[in-house]
């Protein structure tokens, strides 16, 4: 297996730490915009495996063609969502498979954004399910850990605990505390605006896929590990697209902790237009406002020595046991910021999607996994997934009994 790795974020720095204590691939080449910061990545790794490239995720002719130079098996997309989809194209033309931790674009409906949907997560890379299929070749997407680990756990649901599934509910949480910043989140801020603005889409049996308004229906979740109650909220996320396609079920919702002051500042950018990709006129140079705000805010992948706290990424599971009796189950993943530090130097929200394409790649290499055309984590083999994750990346699950009377 030889990987191609776009991104020299938190993420992709992650991905390389991890994976560098595994032996299933030949090499592993890391892409960025920023030839140095690819170069700074492969320094950290100290591997002979490693090595670095410049390459412009948007231009799918230069990925396509550094894909060949280096005879490249698998893609490795750990950058913003906005570049799916000239990654994706290039991975296909250069006959490779391709994973990433975000699928394409959404674009709300222009006449009733907050009811139905129009151009939905993924549905770009979906419609080009036969193009794949018919080359051979694999699109794994959504394999971060939300969407990613959230759906292997609701394969896992589906598959060992539960004869009928009503709903799965993906739940994130956390309490992590970024000193010595007013506002810094831990994950890409871009990112953060795209999937937390924009329309959030639940999916129902019998009325499909429809959106409502950002930040509504709100619960208060008692998350594990410490973290205890918190606020959730609808947000706009790739699980509820890609488990109804694996999983029968009648309801699927992804609800963020993000909390009041959190809400309110990205409430704040949309009322001022900062959170607008299109570019304005300033003194004669064009530029994005959304990436303005990008620059402005620390890089989270550089946060990792002033955060404290752990982050909680888990899918919620109703319906009926084996035995056909009600029952209800949070599965769940926890990151300790201190213990990804320690162990990786890097901080725990990047850290944890990291682990999952890792595992994946891992799987593919081994025939564990396998297919053809555009799949999410849930056309696969869930336990074997997690039981790599914990024997091979010593990280623990955990299963914990909810009250199925409150559902």
């Amino acid at each position: 297996m030889r990987v191609l790795a776009i991104g020299a974020g938190g993420v992709g720095t992650s991905a390389a730490l991890i994976s560098a204590r595994r032996t299933f691939f030949e090499s592993w080449l890391v892409a960025d915009y920023s030839f140095e910061r690819a170069v700074h990545v492969v320094d950290r790794v100290d591997d002979p495996r490693f090595s670095a490239v410049a390459l412009d995720a948007s231009d799918s002719a230069a990925v396509e063609q550094v894909c060949r130079d280096h005879q490249i098996t698998h893609v490795l997309n750990v950058v913003d969502p906005r570049f799916v989809m000239p990654i994706f194209r290039a991975a296909l033309a250069a006959d490779c498979d391709y994973l990433d931790t975000a699928m394409s674009l959404s674009q709300p409906h222009p006449e009733a954004p907050f009811a139905q949907t129009f151009v939905t997560l993924g549905q770009e890379q979906f419609a080009q399910t036969a193009d794949w299929e018919n080359r051979g070749r694999l699109a794994l997407c959504g394999i971060g850990v939300e969407p990613g680990l959230s759906d292997v756990f609701a394969r896992y649901a589906a598959d060992h605990l539960f004869s009928s599934v009503s709903e799965i509910g993906v739940r994130d949480g956390a309490n992590l505390v970024v000193a010595g910043y007013d506002f810094a989140p831990s994950f890409s801020i871009w990112t953060t605006i795209e999937e937390c603005l924009n329309p959030p889409v639940i999916y129902e049996r019998g009325r499909g896929w429809f959106t409502t308004e950002p930040f509504s229906q709100p619960e208060v979740f008692d998350f594990p590990g410490g973290i205890g109650p918190v606020e959730c909220v609808n947000v706009e996320h790739e699980e509820v697209m890609l488990i109804p396609r694996w999983i029968d079920c009648d309801r699927v919702t992804f609800k963020y902790g993000l909390g009041e002051e959190f809400i309110e500042v990205l409430r704040v950018l949309h009322t001022l237009g900062l959170d607008r990709t299109d570019p304005v006129s300033v003194g004669g140079q064009q530029v994005s406002p959304r990436d303005v705000v990008a620059a402005c805010l620390p890089d989270p992948a550089t946060l990792g020595d002033r955060m404290s706290g752990v982050t909680c990424a888990g899918t919620q599971v109703t319906g009926l046991d084996l035995a056909g009796q009600p029952r209800a189950v949070y599965l769940y993943h926890l990151a300790d910021n201190a213990k990804t530090m320690r162990d990786y130097g890097t901080q725990a929200v990047v850290w944890q999607t990291a682990m999952n394409p890792v595992i994946a790649l891992e799987l593919l290499a081994t025939g564990q996994w396998s297919g053809v055309g555009v799949k999410g984590p849930e056309a696969f083999d869930a336990s074997v997934y997690l039981a790599l994750m914990r024997d091979g990346y010593g990280q623990e699950w955990e299963l914990r009994e909810e009250s199925s009377a409150s559902h």
